[in-house]
Formats: structure tokens, sequence, C-alpha cells
């Protein structure tokens, strides 16, 4: 079963001071990162859902191979976001797909796969965990995602629908992989950078 991949993207950063997906780190911005992360882990269509400044993200960032859609009601909250997302999804009749925020550069292209040689017909989802608390990213099933949509309000993703199906919820240790630190400020960034930077001295 072929599981696609979902990049949410369209918030406006506020706290950041722009937009996420145009933050550059390690080279590239961060929802080429996300994106490319999907695609190495073999997630295919890769969806990237964008809003705050979607032009200017669209012409900055090399989302060729990615299918782009615009969530025009993206100040309601990340939830409209996923619905969004699912919902282009659907269309595109994906039968599962892996879902990223794009403020978390951690996420690696082996932590998604992980989650994916997890999943097979009749599990409902698959999610990370770090330190033994459920997290991002986190693998849903088709059969889900009415359900998920329904509860997708406001700043709230799928995290409702998790919370009231934990029984059907495979969770995968990825402490040895990577992370889901948000870059939520700057000061996240400066310090990711030179965490980074110590790590591969």
């Amino acid at each position: 079963m072929t599981v696609a991949g979902l990049v949410l993207a369209a918030g406006e950063g506020r706290r950041f001071g722009g937009p996420k997906a145009l933050v550059r780190f390690e080279g590239e911005l961060l929802v080429e990162r996300a994106a490319r992360a999907l695609r190495e882990a073999g997630c295919t269509p890769v969806v990237v859902v964008l809003g705050a400044a979607a032009a200017e993200v669209a012409r900055a960032a090399d989302l060729v191979d990615a299918v782009v859609v615009v969530n025009d009601d993206w100040a309601s909250g990340m939830g409209s976001s996923l619905c969004t997302g699912l919902t282009a999804l659907t269309e595109l009749q994906a039968a599962a797909t892996v879902v990223t925020l794009v403020d978390q550069p951690r996420v690696t292209s082996d932590v998604i796969r992980r989650l994916v040689t997890r999943h097979s017909p009749g599990i409902a989802a698959v999610s990370a965990t770090y330190d033994g608390e459920r997290r991002n990213p986190v693998l849903l099933d088709a059969s889900v995602w009415p359900e998920v949509v329904a509860a997708a309000v406001g700043d709230v993703g799928a995290r409702t629908w998790l919370d009231t199906h934990a029984d059907e919820v495979v969770l995968v240790a990825c402490d040895d992989l990577g992370s889901d630190l948000d870059v939520d400020t700057a000061t996240d960034l400066e310090r990711l950078t030179h965490d980074t930077a110590k790590d591969s001295a």
C-alpha cells in the first residue's frame, strides 16, 4: 500500500515574525525540507497546504514534486489546513497519509519511514513517540479521515481524534531517529542551528 504525505505549512508564524514555510535551515526552506523528508521516505503523492503568504511561498520554494493546495481559511487554525489537505488526498484517492508540520525540521525521512513500515490494512493510525509521549508525525489511514476532519476544529488538528481513539493508534518510538522540536521563534532556530553545528563537529 502506497502512503501519501501531507505537509501543513499555512500558518502566519506570528511568534516567529513571518511564515515559517519561508524560514531557511541548513540551506533549504523548512517547507522544502518537510516535503523532501516525505518524498525520501517513499510517500507519494506529497501534498503541501499553504495559506499565509501562499503566493510568496509558492514563488520562493521548490515544490515542483509536490501537489500544492491553498487553505483560504488558514487564519482559523491548523484544523482547517488538515481538512484542506485530507480533502485533496481524498480526491487523489490516497489510501493513507503521514501528516507533518512545517516547523519540525528534525522529523526526518527515517522517522517517517518507520511509521510507514508499521502501517498495514486494518491499522487506523500510527504515531511517533519521544520519551514515551505520543507526538508528531502521525500516519492516518483513509478510513478514519472523515472522523478526523469532523474533529479538527480551530487550532486542533488530529489530536482530538487521536485522544479519543487511543486504542486504535499504534505507537512507534522514534527517539533514536529525530524529534518533533518546534521552531516557534527566531531564538528556537538559533538554538537548533547551534546544536546541529555542535553535533556535526
